[in-house]
């Protein structure tokens, strides 16, 4: 079994990117409701003739309800997947998924689901076993996961036995491609920020 990288590898791969491309980090505060608005706003000023915000897709509206198979085919026509920001590896199995590397994320892995009526996005953020005080960390996560718009920070037991902290979203298996682009971005944003939040927690990697 490969060696399964955490949030902060990724964390890392986004910063070095970004300051590769001579750009700086600017902290600012806005309503949660604007959260997306920004994002968009923040992709023109870093003056990427390559990307242009989310909403530009090619199909907006979904099917009845969407199936792995019929999503992966849409995603992979989708400016996010078509302008190099995201690879799409379909994965076949009992319940088969979508394998979403994040380019502009450090290449962190997003894996979604369809599940009934919910499509299911998370990212792994880091083993229980990287936690210096799991109970600490648990508390501060119950107290501040608002700031994370979209997401959720869960605790997660793998096949294998081993506990990790994942971080996810949930949608209706009915909602627009718009609205899965977006979910995507969120999460891999949030999942970049909560490593930054909660990194005073962490031990064996550093976060800075």
């Amino acid at each position: 079994m490969a060696l399964r990288k955490n949030a902060a590898h990724y964390q890392r791969q986004f910063r070095s990117r970004m300051r590769e491309q001579g750009l700086v980090k600017k902290e600012i505060w806005i309503l949660p409701e604007n959260a997306s608005l920004l994002r968009g706003i923040e992709h023109q000023l870093r003056q990427t003739d390559s990307y242009q915000p989310s909403g530009n897709t090619i199909m907006t509206q979904s099917p009845s309800v969407w199936t792995i198979q019929s999503l992966y085919e849409a995603l992979v026509n989708d400016l996010l997947s078509t302008s190099g920001n995201a690879v799409l590896n379909l994965v076949d199995g009992t319940e088969p998924c979508l394998e979403i590397s994040m380019v502009e994320f450090g290449d962190l892995p997003i894996y979604l689901t369809v599940s009934g009526e919910q499509i299911i996005a998370d990212a792994v953020l880091w083993p229980i076993s990287m936690v210096k005080n799991p109970v600490a960390l648990n508390d501060e996560v119950l107290r501040t996961h608002k700031l994370f718009p979209l997401s959720t920070i869960s605790l997660d037991r793998f096949p294998d036995g081993s506990e990790y902290y994942t971080i996810f979203g949930a949608l209706s298996s009915s909602s627009s491609l718009q609205n899965i682009v977006q979910e995507l971005e969120t999460l891999a944003a949030n999942a970049i920020k909560a490593t930054e939040a909660y990194g005073n927690h962490l031990i064996s990697e550093s976060v800075a």
